[in-house]
């Protein structure tokens, strides 16, 4: 039983234009979307042809440890309420289980993490796609944990590569716990300690964001990367070849998106704002080419910070990635109709 951290939510919260009450091709996600607590005990694993399990990460506790603006433990509502009035572009084989949210109240970021970690997990164990919605960026922390945990039961060494879209690394040292600047450290120490392979490939990394320092630890760590202005000014063609050298070696594919990856423009509501960030109709080519790789496993987008976020404009664009991403998804497994 999760404990009290752990908050399922009203169907009510789905709210949104309603244009047939019959017609599945005119539904939009809030008729769609069912409620689920995964604390009870009768839940068996989904049997359908594919479901995705939406699962809200209500903390950004990390953030100000790492001394950003806080604001994204908002975010989950915020970017629910964009996901609501999308249409159903898939048929009626995918299911969508919104499964509550993590909070981080009157307990530590550790502690909450550990929450999530185990959320994660038991959607995992129900045979669901989990979408986690941050929430500081703090949120890989807890999904990463979650994934490895859930794999490790039937696989002892899992090869379990990090696709990051990120301006930053976040491999701070963290000598006062982790924030979110350090989860791809703690991975990594983790994977150490356990003999295990660390592989983390990080997607639009500005270099006046991150410290000589960094690069160097990225470097030590064997971290793969390309800078967004590579991104920005290459050929799609050259970074697709890079992911798709990563992508080989992995057994199963774990992608994050920090929405300070995005150019100002697109994502004004994020911690830290780059107005030399990524245009977001680049990155989902990549995101749509890594999930067509057939080995992702779980995602999550964090950082949106209501409190910064002009016209929701990066709940937007974060629910506009989640539908790309279902409906890639649905059309790799014949279950999209239009």
């Amino acid at each position: 039983m999760f404990d009290r951290n752990y908050k399922t939510l009203d169907k009510e919260i789905w709210q949104g234009r309603t244009d047939s009450e019959t017609n599945f091709d005119a539904f939009r996600w809030h008729q769609w979307v069912e409620c689920v607590d995964l604390n009870r005990e009768d839940l068996t694993p989904f049997t359908g042809k594919l479901g995705f399990g939406l699962i809200g990460f209500c903390c950004d506790e990390g953030v100000k440890r790492n001394k950003g603006r806080g604001g994204a433990a908002k975010g989950p509502e915020s970017i629910r309420k964009e996901l609501a009035n999308l249409p159903c572009c898939f048929n009626q084989e995918v299911k969508i289980f919104d499964m509550g949210n993590v909070h981080c109240e009157d307990i530590t970021l550790e502690e909450s993490q550990s929450l999530l970690s185990k959320c994660v997990d038991k959607i995992l164990s129900l045979n669901l796609f989990p979408i986690v919605l941050g929430g500081g960026h703090e949120t890989a922390f807890g999904n990463y944990n979650g994934v490895l945990n859930n794999i490790r039961k039937v696989d002892d060494k899992p090869r379990i590569g990090i696709i990051n879209f990120d301006a930053h690394f976040d491999i701070r040292p963290y000598p006062n716990g982790g924030s979110s600047g350090s989860m791809f450290r703690q991975i990594a120490d983790i994977c150490e300690s356990e003999n295990l392979p660390y592989s983390y490939f990080c997607l639009g990394v500005q270099k006046h964001s991150n410290t000589v320092e960094l690069f160097k630890t990225a470097d030590r760590l064997g971290v793969k990367y390309i800078l967004a202005k590579d991104i920005l000014y290459s050929d799609n063609w050259n970074v697709m070849e890079k992911i798709d050298e990563f992508i080989k070696h992995q057994d199963y594919i774990y992608v994050t998106i920090c929405t300070d990856v995005f150019s100002s423009a697109f994502a004004p509501g994020v911690s830290a704002i780059q107005p030399l960030g990524l245009n977001p109709e680049k990155a989902l080519i990549f995101l749509k080419y890594i999930l067509r790789s057939n080995k992702v496993v779980s995602f999550d987008i964090a950082e949106v910070s209501p409190r910064f976020d002009s016209d929701n404009v990066t709940a937007n664009l974060a629910a506009s990635i989640i539908f790309a991403l279902i409906n890639t998804l649905s059309r790799m497994n014949d279950c999209d109709i239009y």
